[in-house]
């Protein structure tokens, strides 16, 4: 090897390395090389792990098993977003022909994906307000072609908490999967997989994440069901980067104390709240959601918020508000939004990790 251009391509790649990092490397490649024919059949006889990045990658396997890990469950997988993994794991249940029982009061990104994506792939979904047993149960009677049961641990945007007893005791009543959306929760509050959940998803943008510059998802949950998925990510090129996944595994690593931080400054924002408006807030995560009282003009009380960033997402370190009415659940007709009772003058607002003395003073002059 003596010319420069055969020396610049490869004389990096061809010493040996038997460096220890403190923390996991980024594997920024998009496949793995074989040193012969016979390695490489000895991959696809599962001898080998690693093929090409969009089949696998020890970033994106690192993630899905950490967030495995924190959920208690056997097996996880990474995926590009939340959105993406909610598909996957959905797909690794139901069919064409099949139906699910979802709840009704979902992140409307995920409403969406339910009532218009799934038509197009032959499955059906009822929505029911899951605050009433008897008309989930009336579904399940009425359509026995119902799989699955959706929810969220925590909905989005009015924080309901979702029985899990309840649940799980029509999953075994009716042969059902349940699979729960543990976004707004996070394992640091609830574990759904320990209280009958068979699959939990996250948007890995979110909470574990934690620092708005990571779009990921994770889909956790049955080794069975979670290996299904996977295939599904690996066929509709659903994977995520490893830069993402290395960036989000960072992210966990100050989950527990992120969380700690913002759940206190919750609490205090929902007790400085509810002496001015109506509030939801279950006493448990860091997002709050409010009414702009009718005496304040809601696009005067935005441009008030000084420093707190209108944004369209939540779970940074930075306290945030969002527009559920102009955003989240935007797409949804004005008869379902107002089902689910979302108005123009219901704001999320997300906490974040700042004095909360600060926070309060800003909210308190958006309200002045």
């Amino acid at each position: 090897m003596t010319s420069i251009e055969t020396k610049s391509v490869h004389t990096a790649q061809m010493k040996e390395r038997t460096i220890q990092p403190k923390v996991m490397p980024v594997y920024q490649t998009s496949a793995f090389a074989f040193s012969s024919l016979e390695e490489l059949e000895g991959y696809y006889e599962g001898n080998g792990t690693y093929l090409y990045s969009r089949t696998a990658n020890p970033n994106t396997d690192a993630l899905g098993q950490t967030v495995a890990d924190l959920e208690g469950a056997p097996k996880g997988v990474a995926a590009s977003s939340g959105t993406s993994a909610i598909l996957a794991g959905i797909l690794s249940v139901v069919k064409s022909g099949d139906h699910i029982l979802a709840a009704e009061d979902v992140y409307g990104g995920t409403f969406l994906l339910l009532k218009e994506e799934l038509s197009l792939m032959g499955i059906q979904v009822h929505f029911a307000d899951f605050s009433d047993i008897s008309a989930i149960e009336q579904i399940l009677i009425d359509y026995p072609e119902v799989k699955m049961i959706f929810s969220e641990s925590i909905t989005n945007p009015f924080l309901r908490v979702e029985d899990m007893e309840v649940l799980d005791q029509l999953k075994k009543h009716y042969g059902l999967k349940v699979m729960i959306d543990n976004t707004f929760a996070t394992p640091y509050t609830m574990t759904p997989y320990n209280n009958g959940a068979d699959l939990v998803a996250h948007s890995a943008t979110k909470y574990l994440g934690g620092h708005s510059d990571v779009t990921a998802g994770v889909l956790v949950g049955d080794e069975e069901l979670v290996a299904l998925a996977e295939k599904r990510i690996v066929n509709m090129g659903f994977n995520l980067s490893p830069f993402e996944a290395w960036l989000t595994i960072r992210g966990i690593k100050t989950l527990a104390l992120r969380m700690k931080a913002q759940t206190e400054n919750a609490q205090a924002i929902a007790n400085f709240l509810n002496e001015k408006t109506k509030v939801w807030y279950p006493g448990k995560g860091a997002i709050v959601s409010f009414e702009v009282p009718e005496a304040i003009d809601v696009s005067v009380f935005f441009s008030s918020l000084g420093w707190i960033k209108i944004v369209p997402t939540l779970a940074g370190v930075e306290t945030t508000v969002s527009y559920p009415y102009g955003t989240s659940h935007r797409a949804l007709s004005e008869e379902e939004k107002a089902k689910v009772g979302v108005t123009r003058r219901i704001i999320r607002l997300s906490a974040g990790i700042e004095g909360i003395e600060d926070i309060l003073e800003q909210l308190g002059a958006a309200f002045s």
